[in-house]
C-alpha cells in the first residue's frame, strides 16, 4: 500500500461544511489519501467541488461519484477505494484538528509494516452549536497511553458511559476491515455503530494516542442526531439495533473483556433506541419498544438476560406511564450532562 492514511469523507448532506473539511485533512500533504464520496447529492454542486480538488490534488484526492446509497455505502465506497495503510471516515460536517493531526500522522508513521496495531484510538470533541464549553471525551482512565494493549490490558468497568468508542476516535487498519468483510447496509442510517461493533472480534492489538484528534459539529436541525429526526428514523435505529444483535451471536467473540465491552455497547444501543421510542409515546412506538426486547429475547436467552437485567435495561422498561415519565426524566439528565443531541 502506497500511503500511510486513508480518508474517507462521505457527503450526503449539504456542501455548506465540506470545504473546511476536506482542507483539514489535506493537511497530511502526499502521506495521505483523501477519498470524497459524492453520495448522488441534488441539493448542491458537491461532486463539483470534489472533482475541483481531484485536479488540484492529483495524487492525493480521489473524487467518487455513487447513486445515493446512505452513509453506509459512501464508508463502503471509500473503503473499497483505500489503498493506505489506515483508514478514518471523517464526515463532511465534521474535520480534524491540525496539531493533533500531525502526532496522530507521526505516531501512525512510527509503526512498522506488519506490526501495526488493529485500531488506533484518539479523543473526540464536541463542536455544539451555542455551546460555550467544549465537551472532549478522552480515554486515559481506560486504556494505556502511547503503547499497544490488548483486549486483557483493560478493564471494561473504567468505560464511563460517554466514553464507547465512536466512529470519531476510531482509524482503523485498512486490511483488518478488508479482511472481516465489513459492509454497511445501504439507505441506512446510524450505521457508524455497525463500523464500531462488528470489526472488533478480529481488533488484537490497540493503541491510544491522548490528543483531541477528532472535531465532531453537532447542533444542526436537520442532523441525524437531533431528537425529533432520530424519532422520524426509528425503523432504521431499529434495524441497526437488531443487525448488532445478529453479528455478536454469529462472531461470538471468544475474549472475555471484548465480548463484555460489546455487551455493553448493545445495552447502551437498546437504551438509546426505547428512550426515544419512550419520548414518542405513540402505541406503535412503544409496541416497537416491547417488539425490540422480544427480538433480543427469541435471540438468545443468555444475552436478553445481560441487556435486560442491568441498571440500563431496567431504566427503559419501568412498566405505567408514571415508569416512562422517570426514563424521559433520566434521558434528560444525560443529556444535559453529555450533550450528545
Amino acid at each position: 500500500m502506497g500511503k500511510l492514511l486513508s480518508f474517507a469523507i462521505p457527503c450526503y448532506n449539504s456542501a455548506e461544511y465540506m470545504e473546511h473539511c476536506i482542507n483539514t485533512v489535506l493537511a497530511g500533504g502526499d502521506e495521505v489519501e483523501v477519498i470524497i464520496v459524492d453520495d448522488g447529492s441534488t441539493k448542491d454542486n458537491t461532486y463539483e467541488i470534489a472533482k475541483r480538488y481531484e485536479k488540484e490534488y492529483p495524487d492525493i484526492v480521489k473524487a467518487v461519484h455513487q447513486e445515493n446509497g446512505g452513509h453506509g455505502e459512501a464508508v463502503n465506497t471509500g473503503l473499497k477505494h483505500a489503498t493506505g495503510r489506515f483508514f478514518k471516515v471523517v464526515d463532511s460536517d465534521d474535520w480534524v484538528d491540525g496539531k493533533s493531526y500531525k502526532r496522530m500522522l507521526a505516531t501512525l508513521r512510527s509503526f512498522e509494516e506488519g506490526s501495526e496495531p488493529d485500531m488506533v484510538i484518539a479523543n473526540y470533541v464536541y463542536e455544539k452549536v451555542g455551546a460555550k464549553r467544549k465537551k472532549v471525551i478522552h480515554y486515559e482512565n481506560v486504556f494505556p497511553v502511547e503503547q499497544m494493549f490488548t483486549w486483557d490490558d483493560i478493564n471494561i468497568g473504567d468505560f464511563k458511559v460517554d466514553q464507547y468508542i465512536l466512529m470519531h476516535t476510531v482509524v482503523y487498519r485498512t486490511q483488518l476491515l478488508k479482511d472481516c468483510g465489513l459492509e454497511l447496509p445501504k439507505h441506512t442510517f446510524y450505521v457508524d455503530n455497525i463500523f464500531v461493533f462488528e470489526p472488533l472480534p478480529y481488533v488484537k492489538n490497540m493503541y491510544y494516542v491522548n490528543t483531541n484528534f477528532y472535531r465532531y459539529f453537532i447542533g444542526r436541525e436537520d442532523q441525524s442526531v437531533n431528537e425529533s429526526v432520530m424519532i422520524s428514523r426509528i425503523d432504521q435505529q431499529l434495524s441497526v439495533n437488531k443487525r448488532m444483535i445478529d453479528s455478536f451471536l454469529s462472531e461470538n467473540p471468544q475474549n472475555i473483556n471484548c465480548r463484555k465491552y460489546m455487551i455493553n455497547y448493545l445495552r447502551i444501543m437498546m437504551e438509546v433506541s426505547s428512550i426515544f421510542l419512550i419520548v414518542s409515546g405513540t402505541k406503535e412506538h412503544l409496541a416497537k419498544k416491547k417488539a425490540l426486547w422480544q427480538y433480543a429475547k427469541d435471540k438468545d436467552e443468555v444475552l436478553y438476560k445481560k441487556l435486560r437485567h442491568s441498571l440500563l435495561g431496567w431504566s427503559v422498561n419501568i412498566p405505567t406511564s408514571a415508569g416512562r415519565w422517570i426514563s424521559k426524566q433520566g434521558y434528560k439528565i444525560a443529556n444535559n450532562i453529555i450533550g450528545f443531541n
